[in-house]
């Protein structure tokens, strides 16, 4: 009986008696950011965390250029809309027109140079200002103005055609002409026009066998013809204007 007289007491106040913890809700309101990623221009080609559009988060925007840049020396591949995917860039037709504008103008003059050293010219050499600005309104006019030409004609036509990958194409055809460019500094004439032969087909074929896969059941070869001599063309006015 005099221990249950005891139970009733409170005992909170006692000394050494340990009061109740009172747990507190945590209402502070937390903001959880989602797992943001950065998208890069053009994407990689291969492998990578994709997203939808052909987007790719950050990885190594280097890699998807090399792999467009050694897609277009290969002539007969094919595919290489295939590779570009919903992305195509601008690379080509800025970086890669704007390079070889600047290969040409330097390494035209250091051609003739040679030349004129290897003939034992009696006249001095100087350097032809000139050729910068004929390589500057060649290389870009044809990398905008072919382009443009065959996304109205096959929208003329009927057939679906993208400005932007037409663009991506061409500029990246001009690569070749970038390396090719270096060995027309063999003094030997015979020698240069199998160099400009072999790169005028190469290109040629890159932009006349995309071409195709990209009208793929249209009827036009005389469309892919044409695009195919304007390749060849375009080699030849390099070797006769830049490396005479």
């Amino acid at each position: 009986m005099e221990d249950s007289s005891f139970t009733g007491l409170p005992t909170s106040h006692l000394l050494g008696s340990v009061p109740a913890v009172i747990v507190e809700e945590d209402k502070t309101t937390k903001h959880v950011v989602p797992d943001s990623k950065i998208q890069i221009f053009p994407p990689a080609a291969n492998g990578g965390d994709r997203r939808p559009g052909g987007y790719q988060t950050i990885g190594t925007p280097t890699d998807a250029v090399m792999t467009r840049l050694i897609s277009s020396l290969n002539p007969v591949g094919g595919d290489f809309f295939s590779k570009i995917d919903a992305n195509p860039d601008l690379y080509g037709l800025i970086w890669i027109s704007t390079t070889l504008v600047f290969v040409l103008a330097s390494v035209g003059n250091l051609a003739t140079f040679l030349m004129q050293k290897h003939g034992e010219s009696s006249t001095s050499w100087s350097f032809d200002v000139s050729y910068m600005n004929t390589a500057a309104w060649s290389i870009y006019g044809y990398a905008i103005v072919v382009p443009v030409a065959y996304y109205f004609f096959l929208q003329y036509m009927g057939s679906k055609a993208s400005l932007i990958r037409f663009w991506c194409m061409w500029g990246y055809s001009l690569s070749i002409f970038i390396f090719s460019s270096f060995l027309l500094l063999i003094p030997v004439e015979f020698l240069r026009w199998i160099i400009t032969l072999l790169t005028g087909v190469a290109s040629a074929s890159f932009v006349a066998l995309n071409l195709r896969s990209y009208i793929e059941g249209n009827d036009l070869s005389a469309t892919i013809i044409a695009a195919f001599v304007l390749q060849i063309g375009l080699a030849v006015f390099i070797k006769a204007w830049f490396f005479a």
